[in-house]
């Protein structure tokens, strides 16, 4: 069992910054493929990064290739989202989910266990 709360999000104007954080309970984190996803109002929710258990590959949305980065720190149980250059359509609540052990997916239907989102607002 893996429990995640996010934090970080925020409201930012164009071109700015944000980190987001995941917090994971459990001793199992490190064997767990993480992923962020984020869902923006009236769309359905979509992949943005992957990151293997290990933290040896990581996958990203073709949208957020070269402004966002997915990183974890396993003796800490945290993810994290670096998320640079941000446009109003990154708007959205983001989520954090968590698959495992040791199986890597960037589909949504695979992550068994969810946070429960953060706002991230970006204005023109």
């Amino acid at each position: 069992q893996v429990q995640l709360v996010e934090s970080g999000g925020g409201l930012v104007q164009a071109g700015g910054s944000l980190r987001l954080s995941c917090a994971a309970s459990g001793r199992t984190f490190s064997s767990y493929s993480m992923g962020w996803f984020r869902q923006a109002p009236g769309k359905e929710r979509e992949s943005v990064a992957h990151i293997s258990w290990g933290g040896g590959r990581t996958s990203y949305a073709d949208s957020v290739k070269g402004r966002f980065t997915i990183s974890r720190d396993n003796g800490k149980n945290m993810l994290y989202l670096q998320m640079n250059s941000l446009k109003p359509e990154d708007t959205a609540v983001y989520y954090c989910a968590a698959r495992g052990p040791f199986r890597y997916s960037e589909n949504e239907d695979n992550y068994e266990y969810w946070g429960q989102g953060t706002q991230v607002t970006v204005s023109s």
